[in-house]
């Protein structure tokens, strides 16, 4: 097994997202990022913990690559919009994906490049390829939310 993490906006969706991919074991909702140990949701909502809404993804690599996920993490999200995703406002809304060592930080950063020359966007990719941080897991209220609320999406 091997983890990937991910920020795009609100973690509903892309908790969602990933979860419905084959090899996908886990996708948890956290915080990561930051500088406050344990944060709160609350916490996180006002922008000073320096956290952003994060999953983390528990994957077999055997079933599904990281250049897959890489993929999926580009299509849910309009990853050319800064601190924000819709009508979600702030840094803990960025486009980031935390690189669990130099090998996935070297495909995340050839996988924004393809995106940004697709030219699908009309603006350039402002995602961020940062080092993976200690990920703090999300109250038990926000895993599986889309499950537990009968949701399909967040955005129109």
């Amino acid at each position: 097994m091997a983890k990937a993490t991910f920020a795009a906006g609100c973690f509903w969706g892309i908790e969602e997202a990933f979860r419905q991919l084959p090899g996908v074991r886990d996708a948890v909702s956290g915080y990561t990022g930051g500088h406050v140990d344990r944060p709160t949701y609350q916490q996180v909502c006002t922008g000073r913990t320096g956290h952003a809404e994060a999953v983390e993804v528990d994957y077999d690599p055997a079933q599904v690559t990281y250049d897959r996920l890489l993929e999926v993490f580009f299509e849910v999200h309009d990853p050319t919009q800064v601190d924000r995703q819709g009508p979600d406002v702030g840094t803990q809304y960025r486009s980031t994906i935390f690189a669990h060592g130099p090998e996935q930080h070297a495909a995340a950063l050839k996988a924004k490049a393809v995106v940004d020359r697709a030219g699908t966007h009309r603006r350039p990719v402002a995602t961020t390829v940062e080092p993976a941080t200690t990920f703090w897991r999300a109250e038990d209220y926000h895993q599986r939310y889309f499950q537990k609320n009968g949701m399909t999406g967040c955005h129109i």
